[in-house]
């Protein structure tokens, strides 16, 4: 009995030992696994009194860009995460809010799948709601779990998913090559990509439009409003060959998708931009990196042309504080 007792006792303590190693190596991979991440940090100290800011998923992640505005000197912040739904959008303002400007503007993106979800398995779920440990307070995590809670802070490694075989470089699968950002857009590979993400998007959903995610949208508009933020809705710009497959093969989708936008725009007064086929951008592929996000050449025009054609941003332009620019 004793000897069992030690063996179990060795195999428990062996089994740490290995953990704790993992953990430690996971850590590392964790920087670049949460590298877009990185600037909530700065929220009420480098990023404060926030006058011009948007939330969404990755179609603003990347398709809205403000360097340009923030080197003017406007205290500017994109809130977007890859996958991201309108419920977490709420929590993250529940989080950031009191870091917001009065009488500045906040863009809320609606894209085709904004009223369900993005991720399409429970493996892709787990991996978005887990990020959210490191961004918000316990208190503003939707369906919070202690334990997740704890793994997360604790132990990531035993929340890491696929991302844990890349502790391990030799064994992890190798990422594509980086494209030449010089070479000329190849359209028969956009297409492949804009049917990717149609079918991404599109293809086992069994409902496109979820009413929480309706009342999500609405209460996002209502918290601009109450702390005196304009709200303004737009659909990010696509591709042709996405557009096209969305518009041509989803009419009943795109008949009720539009008539719900309509909806809130008439019950809570906001203003919706619909970029998706705008033909200012989306007929030139330098400005893509796939079906339907924008490269930053291209976030950097289309964050001009709302600059030039919204005017709520037009007023917030002329009348936010701006911080002086140091100069180097």
């Amino acid at each position: 009995m004793r000897k069992f007792l030690i063996k179990s006792m060795l195999i428990v303590l062996a089994a740490c030992a290995v953990l704790a190693l993992l953990n430690k190596r996971y850590k590392k991979v964790m920087k670049n696994r949460y590298d877009d991440q990185i600037n909530f940090q700065f929220i009420g100290d480098i990023y404060k009194d926030i006058s011009i800011s948007n939330v969404g998923s990755s179609h603003a992640a990347y398709g809205i860009s403000y360097d340009n505005l923030t080197a003017e000197g406007y205290s500017c912040f994109n809130f977007a995460l890859p996958s991201q739904t309108y419920d977490y959008d709420l929590a993250i303002l529940h989080e950031y809010g009191d870091n917001l400007a009065k009488g500045g503007i906040m863009f809320i993106p609606v894209s085709y799948f904004s009223f369900n979800n993005e991720y399409t398995n429970s493996a892709e779920k787990k991996d978005m709601e887990t990020r959210y440990y490191y961004l918000l307070s316990p208190q503003n995590i939707p369906d919070y779990s202690l334990y997740t809670d704890i793994v997360t802070h604790r132990l990531p490694v035993l929340s890491s998913g696929d991302e844990f075989w890349k502790i391990f470089p030799n064994l992890s699968i190798k990422a594509d090559a980086e494209e030449d950002q010089t070479a000329e857009p190849d359209p028969a590979v956009f297409a492949q990509k804009a049917l990717d993400r149609y079918n991404r998007h599109f293809a086992s959903k069994d409902q496109y439009i979820m009413p929480e995610r309706v009342q999500n949208l609405k209460d996002i508009i209502s918290f601009d409003k109450e702390h005196e933020i304009t709200p303004v809705l737009i659909t990010t710009p696509y591709t042709s060959y996405y557009y096209d497959l969305a518009s041509q093969h989803q009419t009943e989708f795109m008949t009720e998708f539009n008539k719900t936008i309509a909806d809130i725009c008439s019950d809570t007064g906001v203003e919706y931009y619909d970029y998706s086929h705008d033909p200012r951008i989306c007929s030139d592929l330098h400005y893509f990196a796939d079906g339907d996000h924008l490269n930053h050449e291209g976030a950097l025009y289309f964050t001009s042309i709302m600059a030039d054609d919204i005017p709520a941003f037009k007023e917030v332009l002329k009348t936010a504080a701006k911080t002086p620019v140091q100069s180097n």
